[in-house]
């Protein structure tokens, strides 16, 4: 998705063409970011979302997630990272969420043609021969988003410090024609 602040990344594009003359694509947000101050109010809210739900969904750049979901500034809390995977970073952020902000609901949001479909755990091996470290972390590959949906709601489900496990839902969001899929938990 291209929009006015981005140029479009393609096998052809470079940092310096996406980024202003002399000047990195770091620098070009910085500027962005002040054009946007320029026209900046404060909007008069806190940390706790409108909607009390907190959305948890892949860091992929193609979801819009705002758009897709009809959201606005202070609608909900939202928890992004590789794969939209419920690991443990995403439960400590979802129990200060909940516990200190209120939020009820969680939104669960995978997507086709995810990048961790094609990793395996092999990547954190490879990352050990490289750096001479392997990462404590987990990959969280896998090769079925509606089996990953799934185990993610159930990590939200049966996490002892989350106080809200009743409204829980997955979805796998497809990339080609924007709509989502629910995924119904495992029985």
């Amino acid at each position: 998705m291209s929009t006015s602040a981005h140029s479009p990344a393609g096998p052809a594009s470079s940092a310096a063409d996406a980024a202003p003359s002399g000047g990195s694509v770091t620098d070009r947000l910085v500027e962005a970011n002040t054009r946007y101050a320029d026209k900046f109010s404060d909007p008069g809210m806190d940390a706790r979302p409108v909607l009390r739900v907190a959305v948890v969904a892949c860091m992929d750049a193609r979801l819009d997630l705002h758009g897709a979901l009809g959201l606005e500034l202070g609608d909900c809390h939202t928890i992004r990272n590789a794969g939209g995977v419920v690991t443990d970073d995403v439960i400590r952020s979802l129990t200060i969420s909940q516990r200190a902000l209120g939020t009820r609901s969680v939104i669960l949001i995978h997507h086709t043609n995810c990048g961790l479909e094609s990793l395996t755990e092999d990547f954190r091996q490879e990352l050990e021969r490289e750096v001479g470290q392997r990462p404590v972390w987990a990959v969280e590959a896998y090769s079925d988003a509606d089996q990953d949906v799934r185990q993610s709601m159930q990590r939200v489900r049966t996490s002892p410090f989350l106080l809200h496990t009743d409204d829980i839902r997955g979805f796998v969001f497809d990339v080609t024609t924007g709509l989502l899929r629910e995924i119904q938990p495992a029985s």
